[in-house]
């Protein structure tokens, strides 16, 4: 542990009693003292604050910076509006994923935030391949929260009124609690929330002032990881990674039509034939494809389970599992041959030499509550 870099709100999780563990080379809060399930339920039925600070943050500057970006996306920037927010993959040149994030569009620069194992390539990638045509400008002086929860609207707006007026996937700059920020109607957990940016110097105020918030508790990785999981959402190294592209992913709806064939600027991203090809042929095309699945017995099914037919033939194999807090079941994401992708369909996972059925079904596993106005 002695080798993690630490966040800014390392000294405030250790007073609170959080058990610490090494996640993307710092020091993380897995769980508090109330504990996974506790905070899970909170995060779904209040608001719960999450420590993000280890996430990568970045600014591309320059008139070309949006058309520049286009170049390794497969998404709309430039027509993306000042104020909005949009998710976006980063490919490699065999289409695969490097890493997804998310980009906003303001004024002055693009804001980019990526994961946090992965933020000393991105930007060294991002700078190589357009540094000549922008700036690309690394943030690493600041923190980064989350505040998730249905109540994190009536927490937030307490210190920062006009926050309420936001929609999913918009933004702008409020102070909150007298500390500048800059803010996004956004997060991972498939809960209304917000994401704040925030100077690392005044990072611990500006928790200390959410947590007297009545309705905010602070929440670890591990109800941060569970409450993703039944949002149907990726977790970069588990659910994406190099060898995977969008369309294998099921991440389809994150190119936007203008990028696709047809489009008025179709292609011109890492990857675009292959990806546009597998997309036009759907399933022909792949010999793979992330689906939801829930056990048909209570046993918790693990990342990295062979997955088989009724013959024994393998298929796939579990990328995320456990069993989810809010809907009571063993609940994973997985990868499968496109046959048995279908919604019904019934397979089996091999865990420690037992058979456990399983069925393929939509995601989200719970329903998602962004708030759209």
């Amino acid at each position: 542990m002695s080798d993690l870099l630490l966040t800014p709100l390392n000294a405030l999780h250790l007073e609170l009693g959080a058990r610490m563990v090494p996640f993307a080379g710092y020091s993380m809060p897995v769980q508090y003292p109330a504990g996974l399930m506790a905070e899970h339920h909170h995060t779904r039925n209040a608001a719960g604050l999450f420590d993000v600070s280890h996430m990568g943050q970045l600014r591309l500057v320059g008139p070309d910076a949006a058309a520049a970006f286009e170049t390794l996306v497969p998404v709309d920037v430039i027509d993306l509006a000042v104020g909005k927010q949009r998710y976006g993959l980063l490919l490699n040149d065999d289409g695969g994923i490097i890493d997804d994030l998310m980009l906003f569009k303001r004024e002055a620069d693009i804001f980019v935030i990526v994961n946090g194992a992965c933020k000393v390539e991105d930007i060294a990638h991002i700078q190589a391949k357009i540094g000549q045509r922008c700036e690309v400008i690394p943030m690493p002086e600041m923190a980064l929260l989350a505040l998730q929860g249905p109540q994190a609207v009536d927490a937030l707006s307490r210190l920062a009124p006009g926050v309420e007026k936001l929609v999913f996937m918009t933004g702008g700059s409020f102070m909150v609690a007298g500390i500048p920020c800059f803010l996004t109607r956004s997060g991972y957990t498939g809960e209304d929330g917000f994401e704040i940016s925030v100077h690392a110097e005044q990072a611990e105020a500006l928790a200390r002032a959410l947590l007297a918030q009545p309705e905010v508790k602070p929440i670890g990785l591990g109800a941060r990881n569970s409450l993703r999981l039944e949002a149907g959402l990726c977790l970069y190294g588990n659910d994406l990674d190099p060898t995977t592209t969008p369309i294998e992913a099921g991440l389809n709806w994150a190119l936007q039509k203008v990028r696709r064939t047809g489009g008025a600027r179709e292609g011109g991203f890492p990857g675009a034939i292959k990806i546009l090809a597998q997309l036009a042929c759907a399933t022909g095309a792949i010999t793979r494809k992330r689906v939801g699945l829930v056990a048909l017995e209570r046993i918790p099914v693990r990342e990295h389970t062979a997955l088989q037919d009724a013959a024994g033939n393998a298929i796939g194999e579990v990328t995320s599992g456990l069993l989810g807090p809010t809907v009571d079941k063993p609940i994973a994401m997985a990868y499968v041959a496109p046959e048995f992708a279908a919604i019904g369909t019934q397979i089996n996972a091999v865990v420690r030499g037992k058979i456990v059925p399983m069925e393929v079904v939509t995601m989200p596993f719970t329903p998602n509550r962004y708030f759209r106005g």
